[in-house]
């Protein structure tokens, strides 16, 4: 039995969307039981015979300030739910809250695995295959080192081998060009790294890539900078809204522009449920000794349920175990790395 403990509070709709979606989740799967933590006047009224409650009498706001998350707010539902991690009742947990605040409260609680110096948020951009590239980080470290990103490569290999089965996922460096004469003194330096990652057998490295190449799906993992990576989610975010706002508009033009939009209505509504980034809903923070789920603020039903099936399959296939051997069979080259950093 898989447990996950769920922030029902967090989040720009709190439990009108959590709720519902907790309790689809359970219905989809029999081998799970939730912790629902939040305010007893808004999640007491849930029922199910694998649902049980733990209550908080603090919500942490989309707005607070970490020093109010981390130091003022110890009894939100957000850290609550994080404690059920570090106590070992729940495998994994899930917010949609604060971010920042996601970020501070977990390490803060769960501390980094050894080898491992920052968090970084894991997660996945529909690609032109059909699938994803999952990109790390997006948005938890704007400045990093070339050592970090040779931890973040390490972890997202990880990371996708329990998700997609395969044993040897692609990395790819983002980079402004394929030489590996390009870029700054920081790429260039983890570039050298992820290559003799690459000859000691830790990583399969594809080489540097760009940043079409995310969407081309031109390999299963992009490493980048925090900065960069949370602007390619957020272009990959608004697309699929262009593609609705499009739609909408072409039905509303004239005879000519509606007839066009009939006949092109399929393959316009299939590449934007393609692009719809409700179906890739859900964020690991990677590095942890505890797994945490970050699910988008403005999460709807289907979004959230989805975050909640990404920490149930990261749970089942023991994310956190292949994390550990795959930053212990990197340690040598990672200890190299620091020490000439």
């Amino acid at each position: 039995m898989i447990t996950i403990a769920v922030d029902c509070m967090g989040g720009d709709h709190g439990p009108k969307v959590t709720l519902p979606a907790c309790r689809l989740f359970l219905e989809q799967h029999a081998d799970v039981s939730l912790i629902l933590v939040g305010l007893p006047d808004q999640v007491g009224g849930f029922s199910h015979p694998r649902a049980s409650f733990v209550l908080a009498s603090e919500v942490v706001e989309m707005d607070d300030p970490l020093e109010i998350a981390l130091r003022k707010k110890k009894d939100s539902s957000m850290r609550v739910s994080i404690q059920q991690v570090k106590d070992g009742v729940a495998h994994a947990a899930v917010s949609a809250g604060n971010t920042g605040a996601l970020m501070a409260i977990s390490r803060y609680l769960l501390k980094t695995l050894d080898g491992i110096e920052r968090p970084a948020l894991a997660g996945q951009i529909p690609n032109a295959t059909g699938g994803a590239t999952t990109v790390l980080d997006l948005g938890a470290n704007v400045d990093c080192s070339a050592l970090h990103l040779l931890q973040f490569a390490v972890m997202g290999s990880a990371l996708v081998s329990v998700l997609s089965g395969q044993e040897a996922p692609t990395v790819g460096l983002l980079n402004i060009g394929q030489e590996a004469i390009k870029g700054n003194e920081t790429i260039k330096k983890a570039g050298e790294l992820l290559r003799s990652a690459a000859k000691s057998g830790d990583l399969n490295f594809f080489g540097n890539v760009e940043g079409n190449d995310i969407f081309k799906g031109t390999v299963d993992i992009v490493v980048c900078d925090g900065f960069v990576g949370n602007v390619a989610l957020k272009t990959s975010e608004g697309l699929a809204s262009m593609m609705g706002s499009f739609l909408k508009a072409e039905f509303s033009r004239n005879v000519v522009t509606k007839f066009a939009a009939i006949a092109a209505y399929s393959v316009l509504k299939a590449f934007k449920n393609r692009v719809d980034h409700r179906r890739y809903n859900g964020v690991a923070l990677l590095g942890l000794r505890g797994l945490v789920f970050k699910s988008h603020g403005s999460a709807d039903v289907m979004a959230f349920g989805n975050a909640l099936n990404r920490a149930y399959d990261a749970a089942r296939n023991n994310l956190l175990d292949l994390v550990r051997v795959r930053i212990a069979h990197a340690a040598p080259l990672l200890a190299a790395a620091d020490a000439v950093r």
